[in-house]
């Protein structure tokens, strides 16, 4: 692909090189170090509204994220809490979502925003902590026209 716009739209800078297929198709896991795995068992299953998949040895917690899995573990090595990932929930009504899981206890950092005015949506974010400290956002890409 030598056409600078067509890199551009393929998410490439113009000029680099193009990656050789990996067969990866779709995010399917992600991992995230916590102290205590019950807690944030109950935390995610619970305030957030993840729907609890299974639980694994030696400490391990998996729940659903839009098809995505998040694996809740324990500190392994390196591996520690609070570390700089930020996980970005996607919701249909950021406003509601906000609302329903302060009801829950969640601790939210801000109130919903608008981050970026984009042709065709505007884009809304707000975060909050777990109980390891882990910033996570609620992101919501609403239709031009949509309060």
């Amino acid at each position: 692909m030598s056409d600078p716009a067509a890199a551009s739209v393929a998410g490439r800078a113009p000029g680099a090189a193009e990656a050789a297929p990996s067969g990866a198709t779709a995010l399917g896991q992600v991992a995230l170090t916590v102290q205590d795995v019950e807690r944030s068992t109950h935390f995610y299953r619970d305030a957030v509204g993840l729907r609890f998949l299974f639980a694994a040895p030696p400490g391990l917690a998996f729940l659903d994220m839009g098809g995505v899995r998040l694996m809740l573990t324990a500190p392994e090595g390196a591996f520690t809490p609070g570390s700089g990932t930020v996980l970005y929930l996607r919701v249909g009504d950021i406003t509601a979502a906000h609302a329903a899981m302060s009801a829950r206890g969640v601790p939210f950092v801000d109130q919903p925003h608008l981050l970026a005015r984009m042709p065709d949506h505007d884009l809304w974010m707000c975060f909050f902590r777990d109980p390891d400290g882990h910033t996570l956002g609620l992101m919501c890409e609403r239709p031009k026209g949509r309060d």
